[in-house]
């Protein structure tokens, strides 16, 4: 059952693949609305449920908000030192993005969809309605994951094959997930800390990278509603799953 559920992911995640790519005409709406979609799954749906898996606590601090911090500044370190890399070789970036980036950052993307997969598993372990609860989440957010992984992996100038391949990879990484869960059960904590690590890149390169490109060359209002409505979107999915 986990696994034909991820199916549906998977058709999900192309979905809002291709619809990333139908759109370019309108690009600074899209970056805008994969701006929002991105802060709603950081803020509404990654990291509360990190904080209540890893909720340890290291000086006072929750574990789960040291590891979104540290995220936050790996995505800027690695960024920053692919940048200075790819000067060094007299490289010029692609207006000012390096496509390894883009890479990095839709691979992390195909990471988190892998653990997708293996919490619908583990949810339907638990129980038939645990197990839709959290496959309704993931099942409505993939459209999200797939709209964002087609948009970071082009916005950093890589070719449109590379962008597919790593849309398909996404797709795929839900069901794989599922299918481990037959075989390997992660412990909470651990899958608490990946979140809150994943969390803090993602939201680095929505509030630093993918909104600031949205308003460069179109500082419309239009934008900010998108911004808008794609948090809203995520909101939704996790006030109907929950």
């Amino acid at each position: 059952m986990a696994v034909f559920v991820a199916l549906g992911a998977f058709l999900m995640t192309l979905a809002g693949g291709w619809t990333a790519q139908r759109v370019t005409d309108r690009r600074h709406l899209v970056l805008g609305l994969a701006g929002g979609l991105m802060l709603g799954v950081v803020g509404l749906d990654l990291l509360p449920e990190a904080l209540e898996a890893a909720d340890t606590e290291v000086f006072g601090v929750p574990a789960a908000l040291l590891l979104f911090v540290a995220g936050f500044l790996l995505a800027h370190l690695v960024e920053r030192l692919l940048a200075l890399r790819r000067a060094a070789h007299g490289a010029g970036e692609h207006a000012g993005r390096t496509p390894e980036v883009g890479l990095t950052a839709a691979a992390a993307m195909v990471g988190h969809s892998a653990m997708d997969g293996v919490a619908i598993g583990a949810a339907f372990q638990v129980g038939g309605g645990m197990g839709t609860a959290v496959a309704l989440a993931v099942v409505a957010h993939d459209f999200a994951d797939g709209f964002n992984t087609y948009t970071i992996t082009s916005l950093y100038g890589n070719a449109r094959r590379k962008a597919v391949i790593m849309l398909f990879a996404d797709a795929a990484a839900p069901v794989l997930g599922a299918a481990s869960t037959t075989f390997i059960t992660i412990p909470e904590h651990l899958l608490g800390g990946y979140l809150a690590l994943f969390g803090g890149a993602l939201l680095y390169l929505a509030a630093a990278e993918i909104l600031p490109e949205a308003h460069h060359d179109h500082p419309a209002r239009s934008t900010v509603l998108c911004t808008i409505a794609g948090a809203a979107f995520i909101w939704l999915v996790v006030g109907l799953s929950g």
